[in-house]
């Protein structure tokens, strides 16, 4: 009989992976310089290893963010400005992009990282999974009971969408107050 092989300790905390994970042109995607880190590489080993195999990565596993993409990005997320930083729009990679990196980068731990990125995946496809069929176990619910319901049935649709983000302001604020004279 064979042993029975231990997991992995974890290289890389699942939270951080899932946060990496974005919604780019109706697909989980993660950005070329996430994945660096992940793998503990510079952003351009990584983008050199897909460059030269680029035959393994049809646009439907990896592609380039278009410049009004990399724009709302860089808004979204503060990146630096034209004076340093990124220059080029990041490479943005599917789930099956980010299995095929392993076979380019060729060491142990993206083959590790890997491992856990696709169990981040899947996870996050059991969560959208779950709150679809909450949601139409909801509207089953909701039909079969009369108005009385209703607003219970809005209270929880509320407490199940997920909360706008409003924007940050842009300045600084002082505790000093200011006395304006009569």
């Amino acid at each position: 009989m064979g042993k029975k092989r231990e997991p992995l300790k974890s290289l890389i905390p699942s939270e951080r992976i899932e946060r990496a994970i974005l919604l780019l042109r109706g697909q989980k995607v993660m950005l070329d310089y996430d994945l660096a880190a992940l793998y503990d590489v510079e952003t351009k080993q990584l983008v050199r290893a897909v460059k030269r195999n680029l035959d393994r990565f049809p646009p439907d596993f990896a592609f380039v963010l278009t410049p009004k993409e990399f724009a709302i990005l860089r808004r979204q997320f503060g990146t630096s400005s034209s004076w340093g930083g990124r220059r080029l729009p990041p490479w943005a990679f599917t789930e099956q992009g980010v299995a095929m990196l392993s076979s380019v980068l060729r060491s142990q731990r993206a083959v590790r990282v890997n491992v856990e990125i696709m169990r981040a995946f899947v996870r996050l496809r059991e969560i959208m999974k779950s709150h679809s069929d909450l949601a139409r176990r909801l509207d089953e619910l909701e039909k079969k009971y009369d108005q009385q319901f209703a607003a219970v049935f809005d209270a929880i649709r509320q407490m199940m969408t997920p909360p706008a983000e409003e924007p940050r302001e842009i300045g600084y604020h002082t505790l000093v107050k200011r006395f304006e004279e009569p």
